[in-house]
């Protein structure tokens, strides 16, 4: 069983919030796609000066050993709470 075509559709939809999400939350979504899409984080950790990096790869190895279709599915109940936060009038 997929989401995929769920996944990609909430994908697309977070860049057309009204409101940008929070650093925090940009920072789940960032891990969980990564998780969906690629697998288990594949790059050494950045040194920590290089902050931004580091936080990103932080993002992706909080998500290691999710399997793809339950981060797909994290992901979509991600985007969908943003948008019940963030599109709501």
């Amino acid at each position: 069983m997929s989401n995929y075509k769920e996944f990609l559709t909430a994908a697309d939809y977070v860049k057309k919030l009204k409101t940008t999400p929070t650093n925090d939350e940009l920072s789940v979504l960032y891990g969980l796609y990564k998780q969906a899409t690629v697998g288990d984080i594949n790059i050494t950790k950045p040194v920590f000066f290089n902050f931004k990096e580091s936080k990103k790869w932080d993002s992706w190895n909080q998500y290691k050993g999710m399997d793809r279709y339950d981060s797909e599915v994290k992901y979509i109940m991600t985007v969908n709470e943003l948008i019940q936060k963030y599109d709501t009038l």
